[in-house]
């Protein structure tokens, strides 16, 4: 099992990560297989992790997310 210390830094880095759909040849040129693969990789371990990665940022950085409409 991962401490908590590394999952947080995970978490971190996830946020600086670029969207899945912003991955494109346009922007990152032939890294951009590499790259979308490195993002894809990240998400699956936050998922094994039992955390939803697309609520890291807004626990990260909670002032900076929009607010729920649950």
């Amino acid at each position: 099992m991962i401490d908590e210390d590394t999952l947080k830094a995970l978490k971190t880095a996830f946020t600086f990560m670029p969207h899945a759909m912003e991955i494109n040849r346009f922007e990152y040129g032939d890294d951009a297989d590499r790259i979308l693969a490195q993002v894809n990789f990240v998400r699956e371990v936050l998922t094994s992790h039992g955390i939803d990665p697309e609520e890291v940022a807004g626990e990260i950085n909670p002032s900076s997310s929009p607010n729920s409409c649950y």
